[in-house]
């Protein structure tokens, strides 16, 4: 990359199809998408990054959401991806919409889940953080990082679930993030990038304007046992859902991601 690092990148499929674009959350990588894959790339080139300081990926030298979408801006580039489908998640949501707003007309589609884009996804486990952006001292970033441990990256896998849900989910996913975070930087980077989300959210208004002008398709997935976003934030009108929208709901499960994949792409 123009930075002087290296991001790496999973692709498959036929690069003359419609790409779509995998942006993983916090705490992975690209190894998010391992399982689904190969069944998408039947019907699109898949391009799956591990964003900047994630993963295999380098560490970039000032880390901000604007500073990674930068990098995946210029990975598409290099690939010679056009047209896009783009999936929002967490950490890649600022990512995605960073993209999606800067080329609109290569748009093709949204899939959305658990991506933020609106105050009213704040719920009450989102207090420090908030707390922490209204006064960033010390203090408040230690309680806003808190999460940065062995412990919490479990919980971005099995918080909430049935243990007999937890007991089937490979505990290697968390145990490879929290090596990857106790890599030299890793730590720092996350906390520089929780305070960075701020200045995310303060554009939220500029994402709404994005939305209702260019309506571009979208569908919304949603897990029954997800601990961090209740159903009805994803189907509040006027937030991501727009007149015309077509949407729709599912498990997370290999059949759902075929059910995109023909839904999206025919």
């Amino acid at each position: 990359m123009s930075s002087g690092g290296e991001v790496a990148v999973r692709t498959a499929g036929d690069a003359s199809k419609p790409a779509l674009v995998l942006l993983h959350g916090f705490p992975s990588s690209s190894r998010t998408f391992r399982d689904v894959i190969a069944p998408l790339s039947g019907s699109a080139y898949v391009v799956a990054p591990d964003l900047p300081g994630f993963g295999a990926s380098d560490l970039p030298p000032e880390p901000s959401f604007d500073m990674l979408a930068g990098a995946i801006e210029e990975l598409l580039s290099r690939l010679n991806v056009g047209r896009r489908f783009l999936y929002l998640h967490d950490f890649g949501t600022p990512v995605a919409l960073h993209l999606a707003m800067r080329a609109p007309e290569l748009v093709e589609g949204l899939v959305i889940q658990n991506a933020n884009a609106h105050r009213s996804g704040f719920g009450p486990q989102w207090a420090d953080t908030l707390d922490f952006w209204a006064a960033p001292n010390a203090a408040n970033e230690q309680a806003a990082t808190a999460h940065l441990t062995l412990e919490g990256t479990r919980d971005q896998y099995v918080a909430g679930l049935p243990g007999e849900i937890a007991a089937q989910i490979d505990p290697g996913g968390w145990i490879e993030d929290w090596r990857v975070m106790c890599l030299p930087g890793r730590l720092d980077l996350q906390k520089a990038l929780i305070a960075d989300y701020g200045r995310y959210v303060d554009r939220f208004g500029e994402v709404a304007d994005y939305l209702a002008k260019h309506q571009p398709r979208a569908m919304l997935l949603w897990g029954r046992h997800d601990a961090f976003f209740d159903i009805a934030e994803k189907f509040n009108p006027g937030l991501w859902i727009f007149p015309g929208w077509r949407l729709t709901s599912s498990t997370q499960d290999i059949s759902s991601w075929r059910r995109m994949r023909s839904r999206l792409l025919n």
